[in-house]
């Protein structure tokens, strides 16, 4: 049910859960007269207790906002976009999908997965029908945002653990410290780390021990901590192994019993250590051998330290290597497991992501099964670095990508390689979006399909539980009912799906492809060894769901989650009824650690610390000690108000001051003869732009930082707010070939650079 408060005055208030990050705000949205007319904190929502950001106020200007597309659109021959009916609509997808099709098969077509996925259950939930029955039907790969961003940990967490979405978080309830690299939870509010009030979390570390931030910048983050360690951009894997050699050396390796018999290769790791010696690794890193080895011995004398990293060590050029020591370090610490420590979550729900997919058919995890057409870069977990979607696009001969279904995605803004994508797209012979938006991405598709706003739509989180320090579920009701022939985005993935296997996209039969995208889900759990479905019949199963779509989907991976009825096994176990009755959510569980045993799914059963996929890349690591910095390196940043380039429409959140500056230490802007204020022309191996500078000790001497999710007021767009804001796009300066090859995860933190007036 929905809970409605009714307020006298035509007032209704509605309980919601803030879908824009990992978060995770409970809210009163109040509407009047069809109007949101003021959104607030949930004081009673279980989870974030009266907690919300910038972003949850910012849900109602998303639902009203004039640009956001209510009705689909088709692009004329002049290049104009014009709303048509949604048969009309339709058909027009199917007449510039169908030759590709027909001529060149699904290996010619491919799908962008935006990031916006993650934060709407429609889309969460089936875009796993496109990519699956796309596969299938013989779709070579995917792109997305992975590539730029998680991927590092998700490789990592495969290896050592046994799962992408393995990985295990910070115990922020309990550690004394925490070391934080890459990350910057003032504004991402927790990245890859569901918590709620994040900041005022870390703040009360830092009253009983400490919080340590290592970070080329000094972000709001690393200001309220205890210390910030600045640090060469890219050098973060030679500053990690120096503190491996430190505690090694010092005898400060931890083996407690809960870990004895379940790791394996933390003697082999550690002798990996041996040509990291604090004195070595200085000069590159930038952090002094006095530093390191404190840095070291804090950690091994806290209680309950922890280590913790995102993606400014993703992005990077050892990026994987970084991960995996982040595991590692915690493992010598003792902190693996552990409440304090680095804990794994326990999500209410269970779904396939959590196990192997069908065509890892080994033991383990296999990359590099196959390689791009142009470059010939080895896929990763299905997937090539985004940075060859423009070559893929334009390169003649077999293989050629010819069509393209971008999801919720903006890729010219988003990824690497900027300069030459929109004139790729151009040449598609069919682009479909399904997006709300007409950006900077889908003024190139032949077919714009609207999805619904936030607010029109039920939400349920199930990916942001997997890295949550508590558990807990909570479902929101749609605040406003959709127009009466406004389909689902779940509906148009599973017409674009059907599509694939040869049914003109306006006679696919949805309700009949749900069924089968359900079950088939069903059947692909009860094969999957340790899974949440064996012993249970299928048919009886798919008979006992609740609803159609999402809903059925949230019912079944509820019911057979931890707390799950499991179809009647467990009486008085969760279904999807019963969390609806709960509109301030359940709080189920306090992390404590002692999960090894149920979460490890590796194949000895172990946490497999040494892999030659990890192990192969240290040489590299060993030759970037003795390799000069640059002058310049180039990095990124991202501001609480934005989320990548998707909230840049909302006129709540770009109020105050311009926040695309170049931010230049004042050494590098005395050099340059640049000031606050003026314009710099900023140039890499990829090209040069123009942007205002904002002069600031922020960063360290030698790192210059522009954020990225910018570079609006392009020809044929409708963003009003976004286009008054423009900015500068940063990926117009990210090459597509720096690349951490383990993870195809391109280098956007360390990228070589130039300043000079402009």
């Amino acid at each position: 049910m929905i809970c409605i408060t009714f307020n006298g005055g035509g007032v209704i208030e509605h309980k919601v859960t803030c879908p824009l990050c990992e978060a995770m705000c409970g809210l009163r949205v109040r509407v009047k007269d069809g109007l949101v007319e003021s959104i607030r904190a949930n004081t009673e929502d279980v989870w974030s207790r009266g907690h919300m950001c910038p972003k949850g106020a910012a849900l109602g200007h998303i639902h009203a906002d004039p640009d956001r597309l209510r009705r689909p659109m088709v692009r004329r021959p002049d290049g104009t976009h014009v709303p048509v009916s949604w048969d009309d609509a339709l058909a027009e997808a199917e007449r510039v999908l169908r030759p590709v099709l027909a001529s060149d098969g699904a290996g010619a077509v491919t799908v962008y997965v935006g990031n916006p996925v993650a934060h709407n259950h429609d889309l969460a939930a089936y875009i796993g029908a496109l990519l699956g029955f796309g596969q299938a039907a013989g779709m070579r790969s995917y792109y997305s945002p992975a590539t730029v961003d998680q991927l590092p940990l998700n490789v990592v967490s495969t290896l050592l653990f046994g799962g992408m979405w393995n990985g295990p978080i910070p115990d922020l309830y309990r550690t004394d410290h925490l070391m934080i690299l890459g990350a910057n939870p003032s504004a991402s509010q927790g990245s890859m780390l569901s918590a709620p009030d994040v900041m005022s979390l870390l703040a009360a570390i830092t009253k009983r021990g400490r919080v340590v931030v290592v970070d080329p910048r000094r972000t709001r983050t690393a200001q309220r901590a205890s210390e910030w360690v600045p640090i060469q951009p890219g050098t973060d894997a030679l500053l990690l192994f120096a503190i491996l050699r430190t505690l090694d050396e010092n005898g400060w390796v931890q083996r407690p019993d809960h870990l004895r018999g379940r790791v394996v290769g933390l003697d082999e790791a550690l002798e990996l250590a041996a040509p990291f010696s604090p004195e070595r690794v200085s000069a590159a890193t930038g952090v002094a051998p006095e530093t390191i080895r404190r840095l070291a011995h804090d950690l091994a004398h806290a209680d309950n330290p922890v280590v913790y990293s995102r993606i400014g060590t993703c992005a990077q050029e050892f990026g994987t290597l970084a991960t995996w020591l982040v595991f590692v370090i915690n493992t010598a610490l003792g902190a693996l497991d552990r409440a304090g420590g680095s804990v794994f979550a326990k999500p209410a729900v269970w779904a396939p992501m959590f196990a192997k997919p069908p065509d890892q058919d080994g033991d383990g995890w296999r990359f590099g099964r196959y390689h791009s057409r142009v470059r010939g870069a080895p896929e990763v977990m299905g997937q090539f670095p985004v940075g060859c979607l423009a070559e893929e696009i334009e390169t003649p001969g077999e293989g050629r990508i010819r069509a393209m279904i971008t999801v919720a995605g903006n890729p010219v803004v988003s990824a690497p390689g900027a300069r030459s994508l929109p004139a790729a797209l151009e040449k598609l012979d069919a682009m479909i979006a399904i997006d709300n938006w007409l950006n900077e991405t889908t003024r190139h598709a032949h077919v714009i399909l609207p999805g619904l706003s936030p607010l029109e739509h039920p939400h349920f989180d199930d990916l942001y539980w997997i890295y949550a320090i508590a558990s807990g579920v909570k479902w929101s009701e749609a605040v406003f009912e959709p127009e009466p022939d406004r389909p689902h985005e779940w509906e148009l993935l599973l017409r674009l799906s059907g599509a694939m296997f040869g049914t003109p996209i306006p006679e696919v039969d949805v309700a009949a492809m749900d069924d089968l995208y359900i079950s088939g889900t069903i059947a692909a759990m009860s094969a999957m060894p340790r899974n949440a479905v064996t012993g249970l019949d299928a048919n009886s199963v798919m008979a006992a769901l609740h609803g159609r779509g999402p809903e059925r989907w949230a019912d079944l991976s509820l019911r057979v989650g931890p707390w799950g009825d499991r179809f009647g096994e467990r009486p008085g176990g969760l279904t999807l009824a019963e969390v609806r009755r709960h509109p301030d959510g359940l709080r189920l569980e306090e992390l404590a650690g002692g999960r090894l045993d149920e979460t490890v799914t590796t194949p000895s059963g172990k946490v497999e610390l040494i892999h030659a996929h990890f192990t192969a890349d240290i040489p590299r690591l060993v030759d970037r000690i003795d390799r000069a910095n640059p002058e310049l390196v180039l990095t990124s940043r991202r501001h609480l108000r934005s989320n990548n380039s998707w909230l840049h429409n909302v006129p709540a959140l770009m109020r105050g001051r311009d926040r695309c500056t170049l931010l230049v230490h004042p050494r590098d802007a005395a050099r340059a003869g640049i000031a606050s204020g003026e314009q710099a022309q900023v140039s890499t191996s990829e090209g040069s732009v123009t942007v205002t500078v904002e002069v600031t000790d922020e960063v360290r001497p030698g790192v210059v930082c522009l954020p990225h999710g910018w570079g609006h007021g392009l020809e044929g767009t409708r963003l009003t707010t976004a286009n008054a804001h423009a900015g500068i796009n940063n990926n117009l300066l990210n090459p597509t070939n720096l690349i951490d090859a383990p993870s195809n995860t391109h280098v956007l933190n360390g990228v070589p650079c130039q300043i000079r007036r402009a």
